[in-house]
């Protein structure tokens, strides 16, 4: 095919509207908590602002950078090794919240190394499995292989613990085998094998049970484990279709949990409306479409599944904390991409785009 002169202009400025949408609700959904905890309603905005600049620049770095140079084990490895050494080492780290997941580096806030994990494992499965497209029914020389690196992984974040990015682990990699033409039969054994550990997450770990139990009949206990859905769907209720206006929402004055992350979108909810929420799945329909479009127009393997594997993962997450928000979903902590408070999420969200975009310019 002939070469593009540029990138994909309409994912390149989908990307830059969803950061841009994003800053401004964090600033909105994070302004009185701000003020509140820290003196000053610029806490989080400066912080985020911060990362977003960082990560846009780290975008137009790697759009520049011709994606073929992460084809090769000199990169794929090494990138793996370093993941897996932060994974582990983050459990030497002080805990937060009852959990592992988190270095703490000063004035920047926090780096979490599961953010990494995502991309690590996408790199891998595009450079292992290109040219075994052919061999995806043997199993000892492909299918273990290919899934003994995510499995590794999945495990270390399960074990922070960390279900959520789990979760999105286990969907991005499977996604990518059934890609790449994954015998069914495998990929029905696998999720069969993954159920029981599902099975045990979910019902055998008693805060998990609660979210659980929470999750069916939230109206139980409406002041006690039930308070954070039933705050979260209010919120989406109240902003009926043209919403209260920014910087009017009432259930980020301390009753919706996490209003600039995990619940950022019953923010928007309530504060844009239908309008607003629709505006931003729009965005996320359109980022959808640009980034398939260029894995399946392009003729390159590796490249097809990086651009796959990178589109699919912020959809899947996406889907997830937009499913919790309305409780289509039991409560977990899954940041919404490029719209939600944290600096390592949107900084890495970033980098990936710059290769997405990268991949674009070989395709017509």
């Amino acid at each position: 095919m002939a070469k593009r002169v540029g990138v994909d202009k309409w994912l390149f400025g989908t990307v830059l509207l969803l950061v841009l949408f994003g800053l401004t609700t964090v600033f909105s959904a994070s302004a009185v908590m701000a003020k509140a905890q820290y003196g000053t309603p610029y806490h989080f905005i400066l912080t985020q602002a911060l990362w977003g600049a960082l990560g846009l620049l780290a975008l137009l770095i790697f759009m520049q950078v011709d994606y073929r140079h992460y084809n090769t084990p000199r990169v794929v490895f090494p990138a793996i090794g370093l993941t897996t050494l932060l994974l582990i080492g983050v459990f030497v780290a002080p805990s937060s919240h009852h959990t592992h997941r988190w270095f703490h580096i000063g004035g920047l806030g926090t780096f979490q190394p599961s953010e990494l994990a995502t991309p690590v494992l996408i790199l891998f499965l595009a450079y292992f499995l290109q040219t075994r497209l052919h061999k995806m029914d043997d199993y000892r020389g492909t299918v273990s292989r290919a899934v003994a690196p995510p499995l590794l992984l999945i495990a270390l974040i399960l074990k922070e613990p960390d279900l959520g990015t789990a979760i999105v682990c286990a969907g991005v990699t499977l996604v990518i085998l059934y890609l790449a033409g994954m015998s069914m039969r495998y990929i029905a054994i696998g999720v069969l094998c993954t159920l029981p550990v599902l099975g045990y997450m979910l019902f055998f770990v008693p805060w998990r049970l609660a979210r659980m139990r929470v999750f069916l009949n939230p109206d139980a206990d409406p002041r006690g484990t039930g308070f954070h859905i039933l705050q979260s769907l209010i919120a989406v209720g109240t902003g009926g279709v043209r919403g209260l206006g920014l910087m009017e929402g009432r259930q980020k004055l301390f009753y919706l949990p996490e209003p600039h992350t995990d619940f950022i979108f019953a923010n928007v909810c309530e504060e844009l409306g239908l309008i607003g929420a629709l505006l931003l799945i729009s965005l996320f329909v359109v980022f959808a479409y640009r980034g398939l479009r260029a894995a399946y127009l392009s003729t390159d393997p590796f490249a097809r599944f990086i651009a796959f594997g990178l589109t699919s993962a912020v959809i899947i997450q996406a889907f997830f904390n937009m499913s919790v928000v309305v409780a289509l979903l039991p409560t977990k902590g899954i940041t919404l991409p490029f719209i939600s408070f944290g600096g390592t999420s949107l900084f890495v969200t970033l980098a990936c785009m710059g290769v997405l975009l990268n991949i674009t310019r070989d395709i017509d």
